[in-house]
């Protein structure tokens, strides 16, 4: 028989040029459960890599960029994951504001725009990690890495960070204790202390860079917001 994806000749149970199955099972439960673990990566397990970027991050990431792809879930996925958990806890518990809070007229672009930053923050962590990748890559430059490389590390710092204010989050759910504000010093912290252990953990003046480059890219991000929202404004009412 030929193969259904590549019509290459099969003499076994799979295809000897693109590795299709000859005879496909049936889907069921199994599959089901095996496709998502194989999309979250936890054959080598989610927890594993949020255990491994919390006490190395930097280590493990450059680890990670240069050595073994296979250890920690990837790095878009994980953000995605990370923000997603974040929005349910947040809509569950009706935590209002997050770390990102925008009063602004629904009739305002700006305002629709920030709205949409916070129903989407999977999306908007990788946009604003693309600031951050700007300023981090300016400000670290001697070190080599490329502006991609430097958006893997943030991928996998801000996913963190959705994780530290998920459970500030659903802390601030069963004690009705404002934390969020807290969350947000927690988070910031630890985004440049992984950001600073990535670049070189030896030299103190890397995790102000790392805290300059994080500051920097979400205020670049926040003017950048405003000033498309004003633009787009002004071009409606002309």
């Amino acid at each position: 028989m030929n193969c259904t994806n590549c019509d290459h000749e099969i003499n076994l149970n799979y295809c000897p040029n693109c590795g299709q199955a000859a005879k496909l099972k049936r889907i069921d439960g199994h599959y089901i459960v095996h496709e998502i673990e194989h999309v979250l990566h936890f054959e080598k397990g989610i927890l594993y890599t949020i255990r491994e970027l919390l006490l190395k991050p930097g280590e493990n990431v450059r680890y990670f960029i240069s050595e073994n792809r296979s250890r920690l879930v990837k790095p878009i996925i994980f953000i995605i994951v990370t923000s997603l958990i974040y929005s349910l806890v947040n809509h569950f518990y009706h935590i209002e504001e997050g770390y990102v809070h925008y009063d602004e007229s629904s009739k305002s672009t700006t305002g629709l725009i920030f709205k949409w930053v916070q129903d989407h923050y999977g999306y908007s962590n990788i946009i604003m990690g693309i600031f951050i990748a700007v300023w981090t890559k300016l400000l670290f430059r001697k070190y080599g890495y490329n502006f991609f490389e430097i958006l893997i590390l943030l991928c996998f710092v801000m996913g963190i960070g959705m994780l530290i204010f998920a459970l500030f989050a659903f802390l601030q759910g069963i004690t009705k204790i404002d934390l969020m504000q807290i969350a947000g010093i927690v988070g910031i912290v630890y985004s440049a202390w992984a950001i600073g252990q990535f670049f070189d953990k030896k030299k103190p003046i890397n995790y102000l860079k790392a805290f300059a480059s994080y500051m920097l890219g979400m205020l670049s991000c926040l003017f950048f917001v405003i000033a498309l929202g004003a633009l787009i404004d002004s071009f409606i009412k002309n």
